[in-house]
Formats: structure tokens, sequence, C-alpha cells
């Protein structure tokens, strides 16, 4: 029996690599526009991070995480989300210490054991972005519309934002009490995880699907917002709308992270099954100092790559195809095939993209295998055309056929290359 990838895995192939090489090129193309740099962070880390970092009442540390101790005897897992081992990063390399606002983004793989689904894998990708360092709803705003940005100019439509308030501890201390105090009444009948997050975290409760029957006229956390709190999120609002970001606010939003404070949001989008967030986000002003760091704020996003192809899918989306082959060389007889070799490399310094036989096949499938590789030009070289330092080359899409001088041939297919 054949070995086989991982439940909850896949292979990316040839053909969907470069769906993927596009929408990673956008992200990039628009941290760089709205003044984000890269960082890469390990793909494992000490387990204690994302205790500490992420939560440990959330599902993803306590049912999700993978775990393991390594050789050494310490406990490590494989990165959930990417958040944490960012703000691990911020600390540990002293990124506090500049004197601008710190603004990160990242492209990776993430890990979380649960039941695969349509958008949901155990080894997922996320593209997200972090800023840290700064309390102005304007950068909550900002993050938000990067986001609807990169949706938007991939080009799906129907994407809906979401956005709440989920306060301070303070505020959060009051909402609490309010919460648990609304469902006592039927705390018994909650679903198992909901009777833990009862006492833990009872906000998580309004975020529970199964639940919702008994969240119907729970409290909301913006009815027990402070002063503070309150003028945050109007600014936030204010800003997006400036920004003509369309957006609706939802009460019951609290995301699945300990994390938060102030501002969360999510991005939903149509063409998934049962799942519509694609990505979301929000503010974390106390996670850096819980890492260890000083008491530095931050906010953020990240968004699910799968989710975003299956949704690209759904709504009938052409990404731009990959180059197609600019040169295909076929060659025929042993020195003129030598010389192929030659102007093969040479095609490829010159910045082409270039590819010929390897299978000692006849011509006609060296042309069968030029039109499958898409080749705008196919040069022919046999042993008569090299002393008489020759090429014929013939440009597929016209059938148009030229004898090019060797000593010519690769500027001329260069300059072909670039009309």
């Amino acid at each position: 029996m054949s070995i086989q990838k991982p439940t909850g895995t896949q292979d990316l192939l040839p053909g969907d690599v470069e769906k993927w090489q596009y929408i990673e090129g956008k992200a990039r193309e628009l941290c760089r526009r709205f003044n984000y740099k890269e960082i890469r962070t390990p793909i494992f880390e000490h387990i204690e991070l994302f205790q500490r970092g992420v939560g440990e009442t959330t599902d993803i540390v306590e049912k999700e995480m993978y775990a393991f101790k390594d050789k050494g005897d310490r406990d490590l897992a494989l990165r959930p989300e990417g958040t944490a081992g960012v703000v691990r990063a911020y600390v540990e390399n002293k990124l506090f210490g500049e004197p601008d606002v710190s603004k990160l983004y990242y492209i990776g793989p993430m890990f979380r054991y649960e039941r695969p689904q349509a958008g949901r894998q155990r080894q997922f990708h996320q593209f997200g972005i972090e800023a840290f360092g700064s309390t102005d709803p304007s950068l909550d705003a900002e993050v938000i519309a990067l986001g609807y940005t990169f949706y938007k100019e991939l080009g799906l439509s129907g994407v809906s934002v979401e956005v709440n308030s989920v306060g301070n501890p303070a505020c959060r201390s009051v909402y609490r009490t309010k919460i648990q105090e609304f469902f006592a009444p039927v705390k018994d009948q909650l679903c198992k995880d909901c009777q833990s997050r009862y006492d833990r975290n009872p906000m998580r409760i309004l975020d529970c699907k199964i639940d919702q029957k008994y969240c119907e006229g729970a409290p909301t956390i913006l009815e027990y917002l402070d002063e503070e709190c309150r003028t945050h999120f109007e600014a936030v609002q204010r800003h997006l709308t400036a920004m003509d970001i369309p957006f609706t606010i939802n009460p019951r939003l609290v995301r699945g992270l300990d994390y938060y404070t102030h501002t969360a949001f999510e991005y939903k989008a149509a063409g998934i099954g049962a799942i519509d967030t694609v990505g979301g986000g929000g503010r974390y002003n106390g996670l850096v100092q819980q890492v260890g760091g000083s008491d530095q704020p931050g906010v953020g996003l990240g968004l699910g790559m799968e989710r975003i192809l299956l949704v690209l899918q759904a709504q009938g989306v052409e990404l731009p195809q990959a180059k197609p082959l600019d040169v295909y060389l076929i060659g025929l007889g042993e020195a003129a095939e030598n010389e192929i070799v030659r102007l093969l490399f040479r095609l490829r310094e010159a910045d082409l993209t270039a590819e010929k036989d390897y299978l000692g096949r006849k011509i006609k499938a060296q042309m069968k295998s030029a039109d499958r590789f898409h080749a705008r030009y196919v040069a022919i070289l046999g042993d008569d055309e090299l002393q008489r330092g020759e090429i014929t080359v013939k440009e597929m899409a016209t059938g148009e056929q030229m004898t090019v001088p060797l000593s010519e041939f690769v500027q001329r297919m260069k300059d072909a290359a670039n009309k």
C-alpha cells in the first residue's frame, strides 16, 4: 500500500500553485503600498507562548494544537495562528525600540487538529498583518481597509465586513457578570463546551454554533462600554465610512481568541458551505505584555488562503494564468543538440522562459510538447543550419517562420518576448 498524505493536508500541484503565487504576490504588493514589512517566524514555538498568548480557555489551545515534546523534553507546538509568534518576535528582537509604529506581515502555514471540511484543513495557510505601538483608532480602520482591499483587488464580490467592540478588561468584567446572569437559568442545557465556558470565558458562549437558540435576547457588550471604549469604536466607524469601506455592526461578534480588546472584526463571503468567515482580526492592547514585553498596543488580522481560493472558484473568478513558455528549442543532429544546450542556457540568462526535449523524441512529438507548454516560439536547429550559423524560428500563433542568424538569436527572442 502506498503512503498517502495525512488527513487534513493537501498537495499543491503545478497549475494550482500558480494561483497561490498570484494571491501571495497580491498580498505582498498590497503590504508594500500600506508600508508593512515581511516577518518570518518559526513554524513551532514553546507551547507556553500559545497558552499565554492565544488563551488557555480557547478551543485552539484546549483541543486543536499539535503539541509535542522534543528530544530535549521541551513542550513545543506547531503554530495554530500567526499573531502570538509575531508578538514573541517583536518582544524578543526589541522592535518596540523603533521610533515608528512596527507594521509587519506574514504568509505561511498554520496547524490545528480539527475535523477537515471545505475551507478548513489541519494544515492551512494565512496571510496576516500586525501593527504595534499605537492606540490610534485610524490604525484599526487601516487594518480593516487593507483586508477589504485585498479581497476586492482579487476580484471577490459580496464580501462584507462585520465590526464590534469587545471593550477593555474593565468593561468585560462588568459584562461577564451580566452574561453569566443571563445564561444561569439554562446553564445545564448548554453544550458541554459552553458549560465549561460559563465559568472561564462566558462571552464565548455567544460564538457557539450549537447554543445559538439560548443566545436570543442576551445582553451585548455594547451596552456596557465605558467612555474610552465607546469613543474608540465610534472613531473606527468614522474612519471606515470616510474610506468608503462598507460595514455592519454585529454586537454578537466576539472572535474565538482571548487576546482581543476594543475592535473585533470579520470578513464574510458566501461560497464555502456552512463556513462564511474568510478572515478577521482585531485590537489586542494587552497581548505584548502577556507574552513578556512592555505594555505595547497592537492590532492585526489573519486571512485564510484556502478559503479565499474556494470563494474565488465559487464565484467563477479567473486568476491571471502563468506566463507561457517563450521559446521551445529543437535540435536535429548531435552537433545541433549540443548547440541547443548552450542556446537554452543563454535564453534563460536573458530572463526568458525556455525549454527543450530530454526524452530523445522525434520532431513531431517535440512539436506537440511545445504546444502543451503553450510556447510562443519554436526554434529548430539542424546540423546544416548550424554550419551556416542560422536557426529557424516559428511563431506558433501565426505559423510564420523566419531564419535568424545564430549570433542574433537570443537578442531577437528577447525583443520578441517584450513586444
